[in-house]
């Protein structure tokens, strides 16, 4: 896995300019760790919208950089 934006995989789905939906689909997802929308940042390189808070997307994100 790696660090990808809301707008490069909204390209990658063929769907540019969705950036705004694809984040909604990834919100609705109920088990993160194993479809891992965590990975998904802003194209600013800042965390954001994640379920269950920007503290533990960094924790997820900080343990699979070790």
């Amino acid at each position: 896995g790696q660090l990808t934006t809301y707008s490069e995989l909204s390209i990658y789905l063929e769907k540019p300019g969705a950036s705004r939906a694809v984040g909604s689909a990834i919100g609705m997802n109920e088990i993160a760790y194993l479809i891992p929308c965590h990975r998904v940042i802003q194209k600013t390189g800042k965390l954001s919208g994640f379920r269950w808070g920007i503290d533990l997307k960094q924790k997820l994100l900080q343990n699979e950089l070790l």
